[in-house]
């Protein structure tokens, strides 16, 4: 893939240049706040760009509003936030709006080099990758709400295992059910959150998100 790094801290930019050319990705410009980025887009035209939230000059959300009007100029560009903080406000908007190509990772909680790559890989290929703790925020702005309060603590666990982006195979194994099991719980969870039934692994995901970001 053709990407795009934004990252102010020049230790882990050059370090993430490193890893991403030698998992055979090319990294067409690396920057280090969120005017450069959206410049670069326009001048380069990547698959995808891996951006950080806080940069310069007021180190508060400057990453994840350029990520935001990349997404609005150039919907096919997919967008990967690697990070340390939850920006419920935008990364909300973000999701929302569209989780096909989109991710949001962590920074201190992505264990392994394997584990970052294969997000960015699902990401690339149109697909969706959240930390679980991206996920639990996000959720935690909605238990108000009483469509959520008529889950079933199974379903709710289904209902994170899908907005973190797993397959309903991956969500059998994790749960240690069945795959008819899994594709139970989410049609009950879609009725009871008065949600049409979308087929479609991203599409999923977007109706679910979408509810829990309104």
């Amino acid at each position: 893939m053709r990407l795009i790094l934004a990252e102010d801290s020049t230790l882990l930019r050059e370090g993430l240049i490193r890893l991403l050319v030698e998992e055979g990705h090319e990294v067409v410009a690396a920057v280090g706040d969120g005017q450069a980025l959206l410049d670069a887009v326009d001048a380069h035209r990547p698959d995808l760009v891996v951006v950080d939230i806080r940069m310069p000059p007021t180190h508060t959300d400057e990453g994840l509003r350029a990520a935001l009007e990349i997404r609005r100029r150039r919907p096919g560009i997919a967008v990967l936030v690697l990070s340390q903080y939850v920006e419920k406000r935008y990364a909300t908007e973000l999701i929302t709006a569209d989780t096909a190509g989109v991710g949001y990772l962590l920074k201190d909680r992505v264990a392994q080099v394997g584990e970052f790559m294969d997000a960015l890989e699902r990401v690339g290929a149109g697909g969706a990758a959240f930390d679980p703790e991206v996920v639990r925020q996000l959720l935690a702005r909605t238990t108000h709400t009483d469509p959520l309060s008529h889950l079933t603590p199974r379903e709710r666990e289904v209902l994170d295992a899908m907005a973190q982006g797993y397959t309903n195979a991956s969500i059998a194994e994790l749960l240690h059910v069945s795959q008819s099991a899994v594709e139970k719980h989410i049609s009950a969870i879609f009725d009871k959150l008065e949600l049409s039934h979308t087929s479609g692994y991203s599409l999923r995901v977007l109706a679910v998100l979408r509810y829990l970001g309104s």
